[in-house]
This record gives structure tokens, sequence and C-alpha cells, in this order.
């Protein structure tokens, strides 16, 4: 989408307005179909930080997700300064929907352009074999 669903675009700022975690919510993006919860993108940056820290060879790269002072920060399209409306959805314990199956298993952290989403709903999709 050149511009982003009005809907959508809501509920990313309920979810950063409210700090949830709880949202679960499936896209259609080019190449992709990611499904998991969204989390408010302080916490995502937070939680990225803390797994490149915890690396060996990516430790450096945690810089680039922590806080940064209101003046020095990057205009990153995140849309979290102040009053502006958000750009981007943060999943976490998200997968790509692939086949019958989801990657990674566990859930990974994925960061979506709100005007790259084509198509979406409300929910988590998951697979079953029953």
């Amino acid at each position: 989408m050149s511009h982003p669903d009005d809907l959508l675009l809501g509920i990313a700022a309920m979810v950063e307005a409210e700090g949830s975690s709880r949202m679960s919510l499936t896209v259609v993006v080019p190449g992709a179909v990611i499904t998991g919860r969204l989390a408010p993108e302080a916490l995502w940056k937070e939680r990225v930080a803390e797994v490149l820290a915890d690396s060996t060879h990516l430790a450096p790269f945690a810089d680039v997700f922590r806080p940064q002072k209101e003046s020095a920060r990057p205009a990153d399209g995140g849309g979290d300064r102040r009053g502006d409306p958000p750009t981007h959805l943060h999943f976490h314990l998200a997968r790509i929907l692939q086949g019958s199956f989801g990657i990674p298993d566990t859930g990974g952290m994925y960061r979506v352009a709100l005007k790259d989403v084509s198509a979406w709903t409300v929910g988590d999709i998951g697979y079953s074999d029953q």
C-alpha cells in the first residue's frame, strides 16, 4: 500500500500508546506472510539489543537498538518521536509462514513498514495436523 490502511495504522498507534504486546496480527508483505504479536517499538528495540548483546560476534550492533538522547536520535522512520504516527509494525514471537510450517518455530523479531502491507487480519495464524 502506498498509503497505509487507516485501521492498521490505528492498531499500530494503539500498540504504541498502550505499550501493549498482546495484539496478534497476520500481514501479507512482498514475498512473505508474517504472523505474530505486535510490540511497541521501544520494547522491540530493547529485546533486539538484548539478543545482540548476548552474541560474541554481534554485540557491537546492540548499540544501534538502544535508546539515544532525543537530540541525537536518527530519523529511522519508526514514528516513535512524540506526535508522529507509526510507520512500522514491530513483531515479536512471529513466524514467516512457509508451506505447512512457520519459520522459525519459536518465533522471531520482524520490523515491517506499514506501507508495504498489502493485506492483513487480526489474529495469529498457525497450522495444525488435526
